[in-house]
């Protein structure tokens, strides 16, 4: 006689609606691999994006390179990274993102080597595009397999604590960055990446495979290539704003990406997704929010160098320690990010642009290191999320066997637009006899946030459709 069967455990539920209960569940194995390789890619990226542009004098008399040649170690990065990112997520959409999130960190991996062993400022130049292609296909394809990988209910939080490690990257590269260049060697920043990205590589193995059912048979060679010109055009049009022949090409690339995509029967990219507004509104404004942290990790470093010339009693290390704290602010924006529900990501996106102008006001009229250091945390606080829900929120609002695409084209935007942040600082120098200003970040952080209450407001009764 068989025994009968032993009566099943209650399970755990957790609230996370009015109306609505579903059972808390935890992470499988893969899925926590999975968050550790997004995690330390994510870091890697973020690190190798920043954590070089105060050394750039030290590598430029170490290769004895030019003026005009040395930026292009950053530049050539930013611009390979960011203008690949939509055929990145793709490829994760077609052939599997683990597959692509493991590739992007062993190229990445490489190509640290060879930064760090580049005899020459073109052989290094040569090298660092290589890795903004490593670092273009680990953050979309591993974006999207933390939103396949996860439960729908985790998803969005597994995704905030990652983001949360890279946004310490972002914030803490420059200063240490500048320390390893100084006390070590330039050479010591890319050395750093390598065994983070071999063992980010090792936890990918371990994760989970997923792609997207109907992703279709290839890749859309005709939308890839234009896609990474045009992106590439705009990138170097935002660096040098009077070379009005890259907007032209842009223009050009965009139209006939557009039309290759309408003709495409498996596009690149679907423009029904430029239809859904809530992802539309939300890149939108995480580019903006990025523009601005990038002007704020520019401008906050030169103030505050400003206020210990004037003699306010502290010292150097000192105050690279107090810009921690705002380091650890915008690393919390990721996991904060996370824990917005899908249905509020625009209006709290709306709030922390909104806050984030308000804090840069008060940086900008700030009168000693320690309200300038106050106002700088609470902006950091405030843009932290906003850059976070820009990734989060966009994943929630798409179907999840899109999330590569999707990704691709929100960190594509994102990080086309960085320098944005920095023209308007720039400009903001110009018109206030040389010292660094925040006054039109901010005013841009307020006019997004405007914008996203009226888009809020008209779209109440018609909310977009998911795409």
């Amino acid at each position: 006689m068989p025994k009968p069967e032993p009566h099943p455990r209650p399970v755990p539920y957790t609230r996370c609606g009015p109306h609505t209960r579903l059972p808390h569940t935890r992470l499988a194995p893969q899925a926590r691999w999975a968050t550790a390789a997004v995690a330390t890619g994510a870091f890697c990226v973020q690190w190798d994006s920043f954590a070089l542009s105060p050394a750039l004098p030290v590598v430029r008399d170490a290769l004895h390179g030019s003026a005009t040649a040395t930026p292009w170690v950053v530049s050539g990065y930013l611009l390979a990274a960011g203008s690949l990112m939509p055929v990145a997520g793709r490829l994760g959409d077609l052939y599997g993102r683990r597959r692509m999130l493991i590739l992007g960190l062993s190229l990445f991996g490489v190509t640290s080597v060879l930064c760090a062993l580049a005899p020459s400022l073109p052989l290094l130049v040569a090298a660092r595009v290589g890795q903004g292609a490593g670092g273009a296909l680990i953050m979309p394809a591993g974006l999207a397999l933390l939103t396949n990988t996860c439960p729908p209910g985790r998803a969005r939080r597994v995704t905030g604590r990652a983001l949360g490690l890279a946004g310490l990257a972002t914030v803490c590269g420059p200063f240490l960055g500048g320390v390893l260049a100084r006390s070590v060697s330039w050479r010591a920043v890319f050395w750093l990446t390598v065994p983070l990205a071999l063992a980010a590589a090792l936890c990918a193995r371990r994760a989970a495979e997923s792609r997207a059912p109907d992703a279709g048979p290839s890749l859309d060679a005709a939308g890839a290539a234009t896609a990474t010109g045009a992106l590439a055009c705009l990138a170097r049009w935002l660096e040098d704003t009077a070379a009005w022949g890259w907007v032209a090409g842009a223009v050009l690339l965009g139209a006939l990406f557009v039309r290759a995509e309408r003709r495409s029967p498996a596009p690149l990219v679907d423009l029904a997704l430029f239809r859904n507004r809530p992802y539309v509104a939300l890149t939108v404004a995480g580019a903006v929010a990025n523009s601005a942290i990038v002007a704020l990790l520019y401008v906050v470093p030169l103030m505050l160098q400003l206020m210990l010339q004037r003699a306010q009693g502290w010292s150097g290390p000192a105050a690279g320690v107090a810009l921690l704290a705002p380091a650890a602010a915008l690393a919390a924006g990721g996991p904060t990010a996370g824990r917005v529900r899908p249905a509020a990501a625009v209006p709290v996106m709306a709030l922390c642009l909104a806050a984030a102008a308000a804090a840069l006001g008060a940086c900008e009229h700030a009168a000693g290191t320690s309200a300038l250091l106050l106002a700088s945390t609470g902006a950091a606080a405030a843009l932290g999320v906003a850059g976070g829900l820009a990734l989060t929120g966009t994943q929630a609002a798409v179907r999840r066997e899109r999330a590569g695409e999707a990704s691709g084209v929100t960190k594509a935007v994102m990080t086309a637009t960085a320098g944005v942040g920095l023209a308007l600082t720039g400009t903001a120098t110009t018109s206030s006899g040389g010292r660094p200003s925040l006054a039109l970040p901010a005013a841009a952080c307020l006019a997004t946030a405007a914008a996203l209450v009226l888009v809020r407001v008209r779209g109440r009764h018609r909310p977009g459709r998911r795409g």
